[in-house]
């Protein structure tokens, strides 16, 4: 990418020690080395005795921000196929090739890193033929790091994809794919002009709103802002207008001239929150803050839910609905580097379908969060069933690790396994595509990080929806001194109950204050315990001052402590700080 912008002149070589993660703006992106947020950037390129517009858009890979693929490439003529030229096809790589297939995009294959010494070039190109259908001799073989076959790539989006088709004359239609928010301007919209030319001071109304508004600055992305007198047909840009609520950047909204009838172009599906969690502020004076926090940080990302919850225990907070759990984790980040946040989120948890039997048929609720999960025991709630959602996973790995990934399927409860190779070779290092279903609440667990420890990184994994399926899923709640804590109740497979339940009373015997009373730990299903600890109490030593005399002197002591100790645990309530919960929920597993 970065290459690119130097062979156009986008960016001076002389900034290549200054920031090479030009489009990885986001601080969680330069830490941790991945794309979360998708970006644009507009370049000029002389070819032949022409200069052309190119508008890139640099989307994430990780199956977690498929939302931020999907709408750009709503927005775009072609994609480049960016395959490593050492590791191969990547699991993610395929469901991101057929949806822009689907929508009819150019698709040009790129092999990069070659390159590193373990680079297979002819091979990789072989895997891209039996995988995609695509002819090795269209695959483009480039080293971004030393900027070799770069060129090429420019040449090839330039003659093989084509330019966009619009009409200056005709009347203003432009994509709204992006959206955030600037302090100073306001809302700042990126827009992809369809027809007509769109000019500072133009009027224009918003299809899905139908609120008006005043264009006060366009431009594009270069890759910083850069203002211009208008953005044309074809052109992907920015624009800042009198627009002060967020909620007004509707994603995949039609934009036109005030005074002028467009047929809206379609939108995009709504993102389908896969993992919900509660996110506290760790001081609860500072909810009000979090809120206007996080609602600034969803007008970056639209796929996140937020509604309001609160908690006996944690106080006010919010619950939010994400795409996977890494998206959970950089949404917290985000909150952290961006908006000073210190947060308390809780485990995870995937939407159940609870259906009920009525009179009038059947009821069907879905329930996100465990504490509105209904006890199975209890026959006058007229439970039919429960069912989780499932979904269809694919595992891209060597040969030598299926053994491995199989294992881990069937341990996550995973059927219908199958696979198959992508090569015809049938050695030990060519890649195998293992498929199956899995329950979505074992993804969003450890499953990722054994995966990658299982086959020593070299797996790589993608879902998608697969609908609901009956199972036998059960409320887990935690009592401490016989009172149960509301933030910390868990939904589990019947199967698991045990396992979970002494993991998590170890976690809260790890981080919960010893008290002047003994604690009983406990976690429970329904009225049943499934396991316990036992936090021992503070004791004084009541015959310190006790010299001489008869040893039932110091018993009588003792069993005074004793009695106390006793009143204490009866009417005592347990104090579990904020600290706690934090340090508790912030790690996976004891």
């Amino acid at each position: 990418m970065v290459n690119q912008h130097w062979q156009t002149g986008t960016i001076d070589k002389r900034q290549k020690g200054l920031n090479q993660q030009v489009l990885d703006k986001l601080k969680v992106e330069r830490e941790r080395g991945i794309t979360v947020k998708a970006q644009t950037a507009s370049m000029i390129h002389k070819y032949g005795r022409h200069q052309y517009l190119l508008n890139l858009i640099d989307t994430p890979g990780h199956v977690d921000f498929a939302w931020e693929v999907s709408r750009s490439l709503a927005a775009c003529q072609g994609a480049l196929l960016l395959v490593d030229a050492t590791q191969g096809i990547q699991a993610q790589s395929i469901s991101v090739f057929h949806i822009a297939r689907e929508r009819g995009l150019t698709i040009i294959p790129v092999l990069n890193k070659i390159d590193l010494p373990a680079a297979q070039p002819e091979a990789i190109a072989a895997q891209v033929q039996s995988t995609f259908g695509i002819d090795p001799a269209e695959c483009i073989q480039i080293s971004a790091k030393t900027g070799k076959g770069v060129e090429k790539v420019l040449e090839a989006i330039i003659d093989r994809i084509p330019a966009p088709i619009g009409d200056e004359s005709a009347p203003l239609k432009a994509l709204l794919f992006d959206s955030s928010y600037d302090k100073y301007r306001g809302v700042i919209s990126l827009v992809n002009v369809q027809s007509g030319v769109l000019k500072k001071g133009d009027k224009i109304a918003s299809c899905h709103t139908r609120k008006k508004y005043d264009v006060v600055e366009v431009g594009i992305v270069h890759p910083e802002e850069e203002p211009t007198t208008c953005l044309r047909p074809g052109q992907v840009g920015y624009i800042a207008c009198n627009m002060k609520d967020s909620t007004e950047a509707h994603v995949g909204d039609t934009l036109h001239r005030v005074g002028e009838l467009v047929e809206p172009m379609p939108g995009f599906k709504p993102a389908k929150a896969m993992v919900y969690a509660g996110v506290y502020p760790v001081d609860s004076n500072d909810f009000n803050k979090l809120e206007e926090s996080i609602r600034r940080l969803t007008l970056t990302d639209r796929s996140v839910e937020v509604t309001r919850e609160a908690s006996t225990a944690l106080g006010q907070g919010c619950r939010l609905g994400f795409l996977g759990t890494l998206h959970m984790d950089v949404f917290r980040q985000r909150l952290e580097d961006e908006y000073d946040a210190n947060v308390i989120i809780t485990a995870p948890t995937v939407p159940y379908k609870v259906i009920y039997m009525d009179r009038d048929g059947d009821r069907t609720e879905i329930i996100s969060n465990p504490t509105d999960f209904p006890e199975l025991t209890n026959t006058a709630a007229r439970i039919r069933e429960v069912q989780e959602p499932i979904v269809n996973a694919s595992i891209l790995v060597p040969q030598d690790y299926l053994g491995e990934m199989m294992d881990l399927c069937f341990s996550h409860r995973g059927e219908n396994l199958d696979h198959r190779y992508l090569d015809a070779s049938g050695e030990t290092s060519s890649q195998i595509i293992l498929t199956c279903t899995l329950p979505l609440t074992e993804i969003v667990t450890d499953f990722y990080d054994k995966l990658k420890s299982r086959s020593s990184g070299f797996a790589s994994f993608d879902y998608e929806d697969a609908g609901y399926q009956k199972s036998n899923m059960v409320k887990m709640t935690f009592l401490l001194n016989n009172k149960p804590v509301d933030a910390l109740a868990l939904i589990v497979h019947r199967s698991n109950e045990q396992e979970v339940g002494r993991q998590w009373v170890k976690k809260l015997h790890k981080v919960i204050p010893r008290q002047l009373f003994e604690v009983p730990i406990q976690a429970a299903v329904g009225k049943r315990i499934v396991a316990r600890e036992t936090l021992s109490a503070m004791r004084a030593d009541v015959t310190a001052g006790l010299y001489g005399g008869h040893y039932e002197r110091k018993l009588k002591h003792l069993e005074n402590q004793k009695e106390s100790k006793k009143r204490m645990k009866r009417v005592g309530s347990v104090d579990l700080p904020q600290e706690a919960f934090f340090d508790m929920l912030r790690t996976k597993s004891s």
